[in-house]
Formats: structure tokens, C-alpha cells, sequence
């Protein structure tokens, strides 16, 4: 399952300037994306966010400090460090991004070196009218799909309410933990309330496609880390379970919505595609 072609991904991963900092990245043009070609002129911005050098628990240690040394293309203890991509290559203890050439070198935001493990849980129904019925484009004359999108705080960009695999985490319980936590406010609700949220969960997540699986074109990635994700659509066919359930924003989101699915959506890094992939699925409105 492919997003888009090596070429075509390295879009957002290459924007002028890293995100949540002054760093600008070293221009890197669409033919020199490819390792293969030679860029002698080639001489990246070594970046990492001060949150990452502060060595939190989800980080792992800056191995450019230190001879520690990890086990990449493997299972490290707690941390997948395997990447959908393959086996990718490692370089003077730094692993090396399998797409290409990103402008910047060391971890940037991510705690991870090499692949950091995300889950995006795309919950999607019908969009209906008053009654009920299912209500079609006047263009495509096919039905309109809806999904639960978050704006993040950090871009005000609408995204799908995805997150981090912890370490040690199965990413079935990533998809329902990061969907509950920021959509749902669960964090914040009484007892009966999340006895209520997690009885629907449970009920829809019983049942998802896998839509991608893979390398993501994120504004975080550089040369030595970059974003992973398993995504997974979970329809509520009817409505009649997550569907109903109101929707307020976590912690991490600014804002949450049921938002129409078409060609006209603009969302953070790759989740457009993500999105066009879901209403391929299922012969919805693009």
C-alpha cells in the first residue's frame, strides 16, 4: 500500500523551515531528493527541538554524545525499531531516512532514531439529512463520507486524531486510546461518562480496514528520523455508535469536527491521501 511515489512524498518533509523552530532547512530540490544522485554541495541543518534534548522518557539518548549504541532494524527492548520500508540503512551509528535527503540531520521533534511508530484511527460515517437518508453529491452523485478530524494546537491544520505507539504498545490500543483521549475529552469525564465512551469505542474499533501502512511525509522527518503510521478506518455504518457520541477536544487538540471528505481538504502532513484512500473504499464522494 503506497501513498505516492518517492518523489511526491518528500514534499512536506522538505519545507523551508523546520516546524516549532528558527532552523531552515537546506535546500533540497526535487531531483536530489534520491540518495542515489550525487549532491556534493549537500551539507544539512543539524537540528534537535530543545524537548528531545531535555532526554524525556519517550526520547531516546542522542547517540552523537555517547557510545551507546542501539539496535536499529530490530526490536529494541521496548522500542520497535523495524521500519515498514524494509531494512534501511545505517550510517556511523545514525540511521538514514529510506526517501531521501529531508535538508536536515539529527532528530528535529522526534524522540525516536530511525522510524517513530504513529496510529491514525480514521473514523468515518454517512453524512445524513434530517431524516436520515444518505445525502449525495450534486456532482458526483455518489454519498458523502464524514470522519472526526482534530485541529492541532501546534499548526491550527486539521488533522486525523492520531499519536505515538508507546513503547511496548500493541497499535490496536494506540488507536483507541489516541481516538478516545482527543476527541472524546476521556481524560476529563466522570466515570459513567467513560464507562459510556469506551463501551462505543470498543463496539466500533471491533471491526477496521487497514487503509495504509507505511513512511509518512511529515514536516518532522530529517535524515536520521522520520514518522511511520498504521492507519485504520473504522465505519460507523448506521450512525448509530461513535456517530452519536459528542465530540469534545482533548489536551492535544485545539478543536474537533465532523468534517465532509472531498477533494478540497487541506490536512497536515500526508492525511489527504490517507482520507482519499478511506472514500476509495468505500465508493464514497472524492
Amino acid at each position: 500500500m503506497t501513498l505516492n511515489s518517492a518523489s511526491k512524498l518528500h514534499v512536506k518533509a522538505r519545507t523551508a523551515e523546520y516546524p516549532l523552530s528558527a532552523c531552515k532547512r537546506f535546500c533540497v530540490s526535487d531531483d536530489k531528493v534520491d540518495w542515489k544522485v550525487e549532491f556534493k554541495e549537500y551539507s544539512p541543518v543539524s537540528y534537535t527541538a530543545p524537548s528531545v534534548e531535555r532526554n524525556p522518557p519517550w526520547a531516546d539518548v542522542d547517540v552523537t554524545k555517547t557510545s551507546k549504541t542501539l539496535k536499529y532494524n530490530e526490536i529494541d527492548g521496548k522500542v520497535n525499531r523495524k521500519s515498514y520500508t524494509g531494512v534501511y540503512k545505517v550510517s556511523g551509528n545514525l540511521p538514514i531516512n529510506p526517501m531521501g535527503r529531508t535538508g536536515v540531520v539529527c532528530r528535529g521533534l522526534l524522540g525516536k532514531w530511525g522510524p517513530n511508530h504513529a496510529a491514525d484511527p480514521i473514523v468515518t460515517r454517512w453524512k445524513r439529512d434530517g431524516q436520515k437518508r444518505l445525502i449525495q453529491h450534486k456532482k458526483t452523485q455518489k454519498p458523502i463520507l464524514q470522519f472526526v478530524a482534530i485541529q492541532r494546537k501546534d499548526n491550527k491544520q486539521w488533522a486525523i486524531p492520531g499519536g505515538m505507539v508507546d513503547a511496548d504498545e500493541k497499535v490496536s490500543v494506540t488507536l483507541k486510546r489516541e481516538f478516545s483521549e482527543e476527541t472524546l475529552n476521556s481524560l476529563d469525564a466522570n466515570a459513567e461518562e467513560k464507562r459510556k465512551i469506551y463501551d462505543q469505542i470498543k463496539k466500533l474499533f471491533k471491526h477496521g480496514t487497514v487503509v495504509y501502512k507505511g513512511y509518512v511525509d511529515d514536516p518532522r522527518n530529517t535524515d536520521n528520523a522520520w514518522m511511520e503510521t498504521v492507519a485504520v478506518n473504522f465505519h460507523d455504518d448506521n450512525g448509530e455508535s461513535v456517530g452519536r457520541l459528542p465530540l469534545s477536544a482533548g489536551d492535544d487538540a485545539g478543536a474537533v469536527a465532523w468534517i465532509d471528505v472531498g477533494r478540497e481538504l487541506t490536512l497536515y502532513a500526508s492525511h489527504e491521501e490517507l482520507i482519499k484512500k478511506t472514500s476509495e473504499i468505500h465508493s464514497a464522494h472524492w
